[in-house]
């Protein structure tokens, strides 16, 4: 399924990291930190990799944009991911002040931020991004599908 309308660079940057990450073996799932339209950082999942559950695309692109800008919060950044952050992914999120998300497939089944856990409308959560869904969704989804279907 194609996108309807051109995808921003920092959307076709996190699907670019998505597919190495297939290419590796790992759920094609990637990330990008930006601020003010500057690419600060890319994650790609590395679960296998590293021997690491916490390593999410969305959290290793969080650590390496505050070693970046040598900060632990990222006030004013934006988060560019192609699947809906999981539970886990969304605490960092809000733990890290990211100012906006945006994300490509929803996830029904492990998502935290519009599906399952919804960690942004709970009280508990102190800090709130804006949200942006569906960009680049339609490459993101197909990313998934191929990775999947090849192991089922």
């Amino acid at each position: 399924m194609a996108d309807p309308f051109p995808l921003p660079e920092p959307m076709r940057l996190a699907l670019a990291a998505a597919a190495a990450a297939g290419a590796a073996g790992e759920v094609p799932i990637g990330a990008v930190v930006t601020r003010a339209g500057a690419v600060i950082a890319t994650g790609e999942n590395r679960n296998r990799r590293d021997g690491d559950p916490t390593a999410h695309a969305e959290i290793v692109a969080i650590r390496a944009a505050c070693t970046a800008l040598g900060q632990e919060r990222l006030t004013g950044c934006d988060l560019w991911v192609t699947l809906e952050p999981c539970a886990m992914c969304a605490g960092a999120i809000a733990h890290a002040r990211i100012a906006r998300l945006y994300y490509g497939a929803p996830d029904p089944k492990g998502g935290g931020v519009d599906h399952g856990a919804r960690v942004f409308a709970q009280p508990q959560c102190h800090h709130r991004p804006e949200l942006f869904s569906g960009i680049g969704e339609g490459a993101a989804a197909e990313l998934l599908r191929g990775f999947f279907a090849v192991r089922r």
